[in-house]
């Protein structure tokens, strides 16, 4: 149980409360709905604070998902720790309406950036959505289904608890994440990743070259017909990478080199060509210089985000109550594994903004942003909006 900490001046939990006006759930509900977050406010900002004082990477977020369950077992949610068969998963339940809405929660951060994606943001603005609809949820039909969701920034979580059930009877799933805008109908790319190690000989460069087999010269002819497929892509679809070992001696010819490479695309069956493309130039560059290469997948694939249109119009209503900027519309501009979900679960994933476009995510200054004011607002903005779409959603099938 996490101990409440006062709200930054700036950040007023009374902000949150009052009465929201929107259609489906009834305007006494929504009002309470509120109130409820207004009330745990003061908690969920010591919870995203702490998250970003203590950040934890992928699969290793062991305080982080505690922290968040705690919070929720603390007001009387059903929590399984760990779950779906990862150790800083968990699921949280409560109610037993017919409509069964997912909130997830992101709480990983980035190798040496901290939370500079603001997924403290994130957990914190879920578990007070949660939070919100707990004490109404029977009444307003709802099962709310709580899923602690690691490894977003790198090993495709929610990928893995889709496979592994987590979102089985799900009827619609959410989450919101900070952004240096707004934006509400968001879309991303797909993502695969692919890791590239070529087996060679080793030799002398002076002594016996003719009897080596260069690696590192396999991995450079590789990148050169990467660097010449380029031209004939399509303007959205994106390759690129980094050498991650090519020897360790001008004296030796190396016998082993490594890299990992990224591909992006519009849609996920463009990924799967745009996949095979970039292998055979892989395969061309062990061909060309005797090498063995072995081409790996780390993770699962990320699919593009599909918005699902019923969510998206009461989100954005939601939103314009709660006096959130208007939406921008953006071409694709990043990847998450809440794609996998909005394949199969009718999703959204708004953006709020936090910095006012002074940076953005995956740079230092936005795990400075992300304890801001003005991300904290967002924070309860984001729950309330949450719950509101919940509650409107469930009114609108019952």
């Amino acid at each position: 149980m996490t101990v409440p900490a006062a709200p930054h001046p700036e950040t007023r939990a009374d902000d949150v409360a009052g009465t929201g006006v929107g259609e489906g759930a009834d305007e006494r509900v929504r009002a309470a709905v509120r109130e409820a977050v207004a009330g745990h406010a003061p908690a969920l900002l010591d919870l995203s604070r702490r998250l970003h004082a203590e950040p934890e990477t992928a699969f290793e977020e062991h305080k982080s998902a505690a922290l968040c369950a705690e919070l929720l077992a603390a007001h009387g949610f059903e929590v399984t720790a760990p779950a779906h068969g990862l150790d800083t998963a968990f699921r949280a339940t409560i109610g037993s309406g017919p409509v069964t809405v997912a909130i997830a929660c992101e709480y990983d951060a980035l190798p040496g950036l901290g939370h500079a994606c603001g997924h403290n943001l994130i957990a914190a603005a879920g578990v007070g959505a949660a939070l919100g609809l707990a004490p109404h949820a029977d009444e307003l039909g709802l099962t709310v289904r709580v899923i602690g969701t690691p490894a977003e920034e790198r090993g495709a979580g929610k990928a893995l608890l889709l496979d592994a059930g987590a979102f089985d009877g799900v009827d619609a799933a959410m989450m919101v994440h900070p952004c240096p805008f707004e934006m509400a109908d968001f879309r991303s790319f797909a993502l695969g990743t692919l890791d590239v190690t070529y087996t060679g000989r080793a030799a002398h460069p002076s002594l016996n070259p003719h009897e080596g087999r260069n690696a590192a010269d396999a991995l450079t002819v590789a990148q050169v017909a990467l660097g010449l497929l380029r031209q004939q892509l399509p303007p959205q679809w994106r390759v690129h990478g980094i050498t991650t070992a090519a020897g360790t001696a001008p004296n030796a010819i190396p016998d082993r080199a490594t890299a990992t490479y990224e591909i992006r695309a519009l849609a996920a069956e463009d990924l799967r060509e745009l996949r095979q493309r970039v292998e055979d130039c892989f395969r061309a560059g062990a061909l060309a210089t005797g090498c063995e290469v072995t081409l790996e997948r780390p993770e699962p694939d990320y699919l593009d985000f599909r918005g699902d249109p019923e969510l998206l119009r009461l989100w954005t209503a939601n939103a314009r109550e709660l006096g959130r900027a208007e939406p921008v519309e953006r071409p694709p501009f990043a990847c998450t594994d809440m794609g996998n979900v909005s394949h199969v679960v009718p999703s959204i994933h708004p953006v709020l903004d936090i910095s006012g476009g002074a940076c953005g995510p995956h740079e230092a200054a936005f795990a400075e942003a992300a304890i801001s004011p003005a991300a904290e607002q967002a924070l309860l903005d984001g729950a309330v909006g949450m719950a509101w779409t919940a509650a409107d959603f469930a009114a609108a099938r019952t």
